[in-house]
């Protein structure tokens, strides 16, 4: 006999959130999936788009302006998800579709992203409890993910004072409306918030920060503009950490000129000049989803400075990067991840409550295991100058190199390594006078090299010899919109280096340049396909320089061994 089938209605289901919820769960053959929103026919469309899929999927038509008990009774759901909004526009009665599905007895959840609304669910507490039902809001990355991460952040670090998070959408993501409607609504408006240890209020989009989301041995993104946003976090989290004194979370949204543009407009609204934006949620809308352009990627960060378990200062930083289109899934993945636990039996208990504590950041890193989402932990105390340079910048990815790789960046003392070299360069008139430059060595095959690595404090000094001919570069750890990279420096030219742990071996990819201090295009860099290896258990390097201007410049690849 086959278990029936639990059912789900997804109100706003061929929405942005809501379909990419329906989406999640296709493969899962004991639910029945009902696809609702006020067009039967873009419902009906929608699961024809689909295709195949182990749920059943079911188009309705529901209106949440209308008679919600007669549409709730002839559906007959298990769980009711609310993934329509904006939350902050429900009007007078913004819970009546928690109220009615407490009244049927079906289980709810939503994607609720308004502070006060979140908070607000407690007041169906006892009415859920009474019914046997759980009503949980807030079921997204904030703050469910957030909160999952904090939890495990206070593992290590026993006293957290602040806590600064954000998320950075691809440009790719393709942003609902009634997402951009709520941002629209509070741009520019007071929103609640704790800092140096009292609640005051900050602005929304008017408040930023730069921060690059950059998990340990993985390409970062570039240094992201973030904006305070109005998310549930702000009040939620210091209740479930009331030691907190500062907290502040962001978004960055790119292109950043779009960003920066919605930060004078918001602007405008603080001081008084325009009431609100939401008139012009609809041309945002169109603005950011037709002018669009950047790397398709996203991701988020969550960073806690406090004292760890010694006493010493500490900050601990999570991060996560998603690639292509599988970053827009992940606000949905937290009510994907309760219906999992709650068809193998893990329910959540009776009761209406923000959902701050639904899921671990375990239960996270399972959601994230089939699609492309890497994350990894940054940390670091008041000690990390006594670590070496690679170390610190590679965090937890150090422990994947290669032993021999470790062993050549290991050392807080100067050291040498000798070895044999074979060397190429490029043939063109532009290609030898950059080599020059940079007095790049000769071409040759099979000369001797030594490398002689000067440790300082905060930076190494790399002299490389090959043959008679020797060149230099100072290398150190990078901050501001460098932070996370090596920056290594040749004369007047910095280069900012992503130092990547892929296939056992430590690649260095260019990922910012400057001249005497000052920016310079990325598109205009040096390409450096450089890496570092293990074989035959020496430490080998492959490094190769060109520019599209002059094709090759250097390539020089070889072994070195450490020396007394």
């Amino acid at each position: 006999m086959t278990e029936a089938r639990r059912k789900v209605l997804v109100v706003g289901g061929y929405g942005t959130f809501g379909g990419r919820l329906v989406k999640l769960l296709l493969d899962e053959p004991r639910l029945t999936l009902v696809v609702a929103g006020r067009s039967q026919e873009s419902a009906s469309r929608f699961c024809r788009e689909v295709g195949r899929a182990a749920a059943q999927l079911v188009p309705a038509r529901f209106d949440r302006e209308g008679d919600l008990d007669a549409q709730l009774a002839r559906i007959v759901p298990d769980i009711v998800v609310d993934a329509t909004g904006p939350y902050q526009a429900y009007g007078d009665a913004p819970y009546r579709l928690v109220e009615a599905a407490i009244r049927y007895g079906a289980h709810y959840l939503d994607l609720a992203d308004g502070s006060d609304f979140v908070r607000g669910i407690s007041a169906f507490d006892s009415a859920a409890k009474a019914r046997g039902v759980f009503v949980l809001s807030g079921v997204s990355s904030f703050p469910v993910l957030t909160a999952a991460v904090l939890r495990e952040i206070a593992r290590d670090m026993p006293r957290i004072d602040e806590v600064t998070a954000g998320i950075a959408p691809s440009p790719y993501a393709g942003v609902g409306l009634n997402v951009i409607r709520a941002i629209a609504g509070y741009a520019g408006r007071k929103t609640k918030l704790k800092r140096n240890g009292r609640w005051t209020e900050g602005y929304a989009l008017t408040e930023t920060m730069r921060y690059t989301v950059s998990p340990p041995g993985r390409l970062p993104l570039h240094s992201t503009h973030f904006s305070l946003v109005d998310v549930p976090d702000l009040q939620l989290v210091p209740d479930l950490m009331p030691d907190i004194r500062t907290l502040w979370v962001g978004a960055g949204p790119v292109p950043e000129i779009l960003h920066r543009m919605l930060n004078l407009l918001a602007w405008l609204v603080r001081w008084r000049v325009v009431p609100s934006l939401s008139p012009f949620a609809g041309l945002f809308y169109r603005a950011i989803n037709i002018l669009r352009w950047g790397e398709h990627r996203g991701g988020m960060f969550v960073c806690a400075r406090g004292r760890n378990a010694l006493g010493q200062p500490a900050e601990h930083s999570w991060h996560m990067l998603a690639e292509a289109d599988d970053g827009p899934f992940i606000p949905s993945m937290a009510i994907e991840g309760i219906i999992r636990k709650l068809l193998d039996g893990d329910m959540p208990p009776p009761g209406a409550r923000p959902a701050t504590d639904a899921l671990s950041l375990a239960d996270y890193e399972n959601l994230f295991a089939s699609r492309d989402i890497r994350f990894g932990w940054r940390r670091s105390s008041s000690g990390d100058r006594e670590m070496p340079l690679y170390r610190r910048v590679l965090g937890d990815a150090w422990e994947e190199l290669p032993e021999t790789v470790r062993a050549m960046h290991g050392s807080r003392r100067s050291h040498r390594a000798e070895g044999v070299a074979g060397v190429e360069r490029g043939r063109g008139y532009l290609s030898r006078l950059a080599g020059n430059l940079f007095r790049f060595p000769d071409e040759a095959e099979n000369v001797p090299v030594s490398v002689a690595f000067d440790v300082g404090p905060d930076r190494e000094i790399w002299r490389r010899t090959f043959g008679g001919q020797s060149f230099s570069s100072t290398q150190h750890a990078g901050r501001g919109r460098s932070q996370w990279l090596l920056c290594e420096t040749f004369g007047l030219l910095t280069f900012g280096l992503a130092l990547i742990v892929r296939d056992g071996r430590l690649h260095l990819v260019v990922r910012r340049w400057s001249v005497a201090g000052l920016p310079l295009p990325l598109f205009l860099a040096p390409v450096s396909r450089s890496h570092e290896a293990s074989e035959g258990g020496r430490f080998h390097f492959n490094v190769e320089i060109s520019h599209r201007l002059t094709g090759l410049i250097v390539r020089y690849r070889g072994w070195l061994e450490p020396k007394p």
